[in-house]
């Protein structure tokens, strides 16, 4: 019953904030365009939002879970018309390139160094995430990559060169697969891998055990952001971003993954909260 009256209140919260986006006071519609990371479909969290705003709104959204990197390249050449994405370096970068009209926080989450119950490199005792991957490259234990542009990949070679390693050779692993299907890769090979906490929480039938988390520069900030170019559907995306950074979608997604999981897969970050 409380779960009925939250979705409720959410979707009053969106017919009233989407209802005042067009200047001739009618209410935006059309298909919009999502271009997201594949660690909010894979938790479960796209099949949760986009019916409650679908709902609330005259507007239908298509969605394309692909990684950060590939994201924003949809948005710069106009095929999106609303991001959400966790890349925030290559973020600040399409903003200041004029391709975004606006980029708010939405949520966070973070990420952990997940590798095989045995810990053959000893990751788990090596003192912090550094130490961590440079008891994997100096052991040659596998390690799984995503290798595909996406927002984990650029934190995880961020973390190899903050660590003072270039990985290369067989024991490092490129997927070029999304986090889900990598995390399975890993699981079957006995690598270790980086992911978001709430697509390790949520994929299944996995051998491996979170080793390494909690430190800082492992937090996960992810923001949406309204496309600007010509031909998007910018009505829609505003209605998006407004919606997705409400103070009662805020509160569902605060509380997303818990019945499932004993635990909040995201963490709201709108100024709304």
């Amino acid at each position: 019953m409380k779960a009925r009256l939250l979705v409720a209140a959410v979707l009053m919260v969106a017919i009233a904030g989407c209802g005042s986006d067009s200047g001739s006071g009618s209410a935006p519609s059309g298909q919009m365009v999502m271009a997201t990371t594949t660690s909010t479909r894979d938790t479960g969290l796209l099949d949760t939002l986009v019916p409650a705003f679908e709902k609330a709104t005259k507007c239908s959204v298509k969605t394309v879970a692909v990684g950060s990197g590939q994201a924003l390249d949809l948005g710069a050449r106009g095929q999106a018309d609303v991001l959400l994405v966790h890349s925030p370096a290559a973020e600040e970068t399409f903003m200041k390139e004029g391709h975004g009209a606006s980029r708010l926080a939405v949520m966070h989450n973070d990420f952990v160094l997940v590798g095989p119950p045995s810990d053959p490199a000893k990751v788990a005792s090596a003192g912090g995430v550094d130490q961590a991957l440079q008891a994997i490259a100096k052991t040659k234990s596998p390690f799984a990559s995503r290798a595909d542009d996406s927002g984990t990949n650029a934190k995880e070679l961020k973390l190899w060169e903050a660590a003072g390693i270039k990985p290369s050779g067989s024991w490092y692993i490129k997927t070029g697969q999304g986090m889900g299907a990598t995390l399975t890769i890993a699981s079957q090979k006995r690598a270790y891998t980086l992911s978001d906490r709430g697509t390790f929480l949520a994929t299944k039938n996995l051998d491996s055990k979170i080793l390494v988390q909690g430190e800082e520069q492992l937090q996960n900030p992810y923001h949406v952001i309204v496309v600007k170019h010509d031909g998007t559907n910018v009505g829609c995306a505003k209605a998006f971003s407004s919606w997705i950074t409400s103070a009662p979608t805020q509160t569902l997604i605060a509380g997303f993954g818990k019945a499932k999981f004993g635990q909040a897969l995201f963490h709201p970050d709108a100024a709304a909260q």
